[in-house]
């Protein structure tokens, strides 16, 4: 009898510990001691799980689930590639989100209602006739930026209207625009005495306004006329002949700086050079050059 609770308890620990070693069927008909040694022994030599202890109910080795019919999975997760652009897919630009031309010149006249009234610099305030806030498309692709009103500005409320402005029509005729196209403002807003060059301090109180007209049109590109103008906007200190023929960044803005209006009435030799510049936007912004009529001398 001894004997036979021997046998049935050694069975049950082997049929135990086939079940944690991974075995899950076994088809006996008769166990024996012998075999019982055997089978011992043979797993003495398996890595074999820790025991969890039971109850004392009688353990059945699991049956393993039948195989999905389903392919296998691969081991390792793959990765996702985005698809690529074809080339031509690749330069054409995201469409711009449309903008009302009438909401953004209401938005630029409530700018020139407040500068109309702006006394941060006192001595502009006191000697002008009017603020010149600016003028042109409220959608233009192309912004020119000078450095201050002159007497005729001053007098009329435009930017560029006297002799230098008369120079740059014929300018902007010569590049197939006309002055309607493109929104003409300058660095300052008021003219100063006796047309003196803008103090650093003017043009930070007047930074606000320019920054206003610029974030409102949001043009593709800007022309800064002049030294004064190139300096200010961009924040550097060389001069106009370094600054020429080549382009630089502001915000999402194209720059490019050339001579002033007023520079080539004093140096008609240079106006080769601004056409150079110019030329220079044109073919940037995919405008054929033997399209366009011949510059005035």
């Amino acid at each position: 009898m001894k004997q036979d609770v021997d046998l049935h308890r050694a069975t049950r620990q082997i049929l135990r510990d086939l079940s944690l070693a991974g075995l899950s069927e076994l088809s006996v008909t008769t166990l024996t001691l012998a075999a019982i040694e055997t089978l011992t022994s043979a797993l003495s030599s398996m890595p074999v799980a820790k025991e969890v202890p039971t109850s004392s109910a009688p353990v059945v080795a699991p049956k393993a689930p039948a195989p999905a019919a389903t392919s296998p999975q691969p081991t390792e997760t793959p990765q996702f590639t985005p698809p690529t652009a074809s080339p031509d897919e690749a330069r054409t630009p995201m469409p711009k989100k449309k903008r009302d031309p009438k909401t953004i010149s209401v938005e630029l006249a409530n700018w020139a209602k407040t500068v109309s009234t702006c006394k941060r610099c006192q001595e502009l305030a006191a000697t002008r006739t009017q603020t010149v806030f600016g003028v042109g498309n409220p959608t233009a692709r192309v912004m020119f930026v000078g450095e201050a009103p002159g007497a005729d500005e001053d007098a009329q409320g435009e930017p560029f209207v006297g002799r230098a402005g008369q120079l740059l029509n014929k300018i902007i005729a010569a590049c197939g625009w006309k002055r309607e196209d493109l929104y003409i403002c300058n660095i300052l807003r008021c003219r100063p005495p006796g047309n003196r060059n803008p103090l650093p301090a003017e043009a930070a109180n007047c930074r606000e306004y320019l920054d206003a007209q610029i974030d409102l049109v949001q043009p593709e590109f800007i022309v800064c006329w002049g030294t004064i103008a190139a300096q200010n906007l961009l924040g550097k200190t060389e001069p106009i002949s370094k600054l020429r023929k080549k382009f630089f960044d502001y915000k999402t803005t194209r720059v490019l700086c050339t001579y002033h209006p007023s520079y080539l009435l004093r140096n008609p030799s240079a106006k080769k050079d601004v056409w150079e510049d110019l030329q220079i936007l044109l073919v940037e912004m995919g405008i054929d050059l033997a399209t366009l009529p011949k510059p005035a001398k």
